[in-house]
């Protein structure tokens, strides 16, 4: 080939399969000129301007197609992989790691008017995330413990499932998941005391390594009077066990 052929060639080439110049680059470059992280279970809704999304799933095809042609997989002539580069793009954009590319759901706050200050649990909340490290599903329950306070703000029943799904909708380990379901709610209710207790399954234990089907992780997060009272904190863990059995 050519200089004058390699030239004729590189400008034929669209940009999105210039790495320099594709849509993902574009969105990391805003990132970083705004110091902003972004990790696999950050949000960066706000460094997407509008199309890009579609933009950048476009992008994700043609490189899952590579990945699958790397699995020497013959894409062109099999029909049951021809649209999968689509398939797992389209999914992971818009569905398991929505909350990566995603405005937060909008939340209305009531005031605490009544001055309620006793124990509110909610769940157990069907929760799906992905492990960032295999990306294998991640399966389970979240339950949220509040105790409010007359400044506290109130939210709906359903707004605790959405937030929730907000954050478990990135790739993400369940310690750090669970950490993150906490900031949101302290931030936007600003209660006495904040309890989250999540159980799961993760299919990075089921389907590969030592293939344990029956293993589960539990952690929890306390914040301000959860931590602090004991007999608040066995309270919450009692009745959330009644709920459980």
């Amino acid at each position: 080939m050519t200089n004058k052929d390699a030239a004729h060639r590189a400008k034929q080439t669209p940009a999105s399969d210039d790495p320099a110049h594709s849509v993902s680059a574009r969105i990391r470059s805003r990132l970083q000129a705004a110091q902003e992280r972004f990790h696999a279970n950050d949000n960066i809704a706000r460094y997407i301007e509008p199309g890009e999304l579609d933009a950048l799933q476009e992008e994700v095809q043609a490189r899952l197609e590579d990945v699958l042609r790397a699995l020497v997989i013959d894409v062109d002539q099999d029909h049951n992989t021809q649209e999968t580069a689509r398939r797992v793009a389209k999914m992971y954009l818009k569905e398991i790691f929505a909350g990566r590319y995603a405005k937060p759901p909008a939340v209305t706050e009531f005031p605490n008017v009544e001055q309620l200050n006793e124990l509110m649990i909610v769940g157990p909340m069907r929760v799906r995330s992905a492990c960032s490290h295999h990306l294998c599903p991640i399966i389970g329950k979240l339950w949220v413990g509040v105790m409010p306070n007359q400044h506290s703000n109130l939210i709906g029943l359903s707004k605790y499932a959405r937030l929730a799904e907000w954050i478990m909708c990135r790739p993400q380990i369940q310690e750090e998941a669970v950490a993150q379901v906490a900031d949101l709610l302290q931030e936007k209710m600003n209660p006495d005391g904040l309890a989250i207790v999540m159980e799961a399954e993760h299919f990075c234990m089921h389907w590969r390594g030592v293939r344990d089907t029956d293993a589960k992780m539990t952690n929890s997060v306390m914040r301000g009077s959860f931590l602090k009272d004991d007999s608040l904190r066995r309270e919450f863990l009692t009745l959330l066990n009644l709920n459980r059995s």
